[in-house]
């Protein structure tokens, strides 16, 4: 039996590796070529966009869309992981600090930001992933990023203690740390913070009400159709028989009008063709799915 190419949305429990959920939906779909778009950590949960067959070939073009998380912040200890899985590296009462002081340090780490990513992570440097080099007892130096945090909002805060958990939401570009967020938050109120908790609800136009757990999935796994799941992820341009089988011998098309973004094409049929981007005016493939296409002839208009 034939493995569909497709998306599955899934919900990823703690304690999961991303690629422990790719080797899990890899027996539960009976195929080898899967692979997962944004990876996770370990103690987050929520939405992992995995992908089967020709669908995998979409999968760096989805990690780069815009992501929605909640999380906890405890302000009052710093680890060294920046959250709940490090050793903790600080701890400084947290006594005085109020939604005065917290609105104002939030403010200041939203929009277009510079973000030194977590030095346990997996980031290479030097060849070398930084968390096996901080495994090993170096501090990997790891250049900032620029990056965008759409929206960064307080949704409660607990004392603990002499900590200050605080309940966030943020909307943010692709290769932003939430960890990092935390830490940056507590370095700037003078008390350190790192992550409790993390749980990603959105992926693009993935929800995670859209999410199966692996539970879920071993009843019967769900699979989004190739077709629709770009449909769902990227703007849609509609080809005529001719303009999918020229795209299929590698001929460019006009421009989308789009930029550089990447646009679905689609042919007459509804099928997936190809992903398109703009370059000196015209429409060039990122990734073509329907290569059979290239066998006909190019011709009408």
């Amino acid at each position: 039996m034939t493995t569909t190419s497709g998306l599955v949305i899934v919900d990823k429990p703690g304690g999961w590796t991303s690629h422990d959920v790719v080797a899990k939906v890899r027996k539960l779909a009976g195929t080898k070529r899967v692979g997962h778009a944004g990876t996770l950590d370990p103690m987050a949960t929520g939405v992992l966009v995995v992908g089967l067959e020709k669908a995998t070939r979409l999968l760096g073009y989805l990690a780069l869309t815009e992501k929605e998380y909640t999380a906890t912040i405890r302000l009052g200890q710093a680890t060294d992981s920046d959250d709940a899985d490090g050793a903790v590296i600080g701890h400084v009462p947290v006594l005085n600090i109020g939604e005065a002081e917290l609105l104002p340090a939030v403010a200041a780490l939203t929009g277009q930001i510079s973000q030194v990513p977590p030095g346990v992570s997996a980031i290479k440097v030097g060849g070398q992933r930084a968390y096996k080099l901080a495994r090993a007892g170096e501090t990997p130096e790891l250049a900032a990023r620029t990056v965008t945090v759409r929206e960064f909002a307080i949704d409660a805060t607990r004392q603990a203690g002499d900590l200050l958990d605080v309940d966030v939401r943020v909307t943010c570009s692709s290769g932003t740390y939430i960890r990092a967020l935390a830490r940056d938050l507590g370095a700037a109120l003078g008390v350190g913070g790192h992550l409790t908790a993390l749980r990603r609800t959105r992926v693009g136009p993935y929800l995670a009400s859209d999410a199966s757990t692996l539970d879920e999935l071993a009843q019967g796994i769900e699979i989004l159709p190739l077709a629709a799941a770009a449909a769902a992820a990227f703007p849609r341009r509609d080809l005529t028989e001719a303009q999918a089988r020229a795209l299929g011998h590698g001929i460019r098309l006009d421009a989308t009008g789009t930029g550089d973004a990447p646009v679905a094409a689609f042919g007459p049929d509804g099928s997936l063709i190809a992903l398109l981007t703009d370059a000196d005016g015209q429409a060039r493939s990122l990734a073509v799915f329907a290569t059979e296409l290239a066998a006909g002839p190019v011709g009408g208009s």
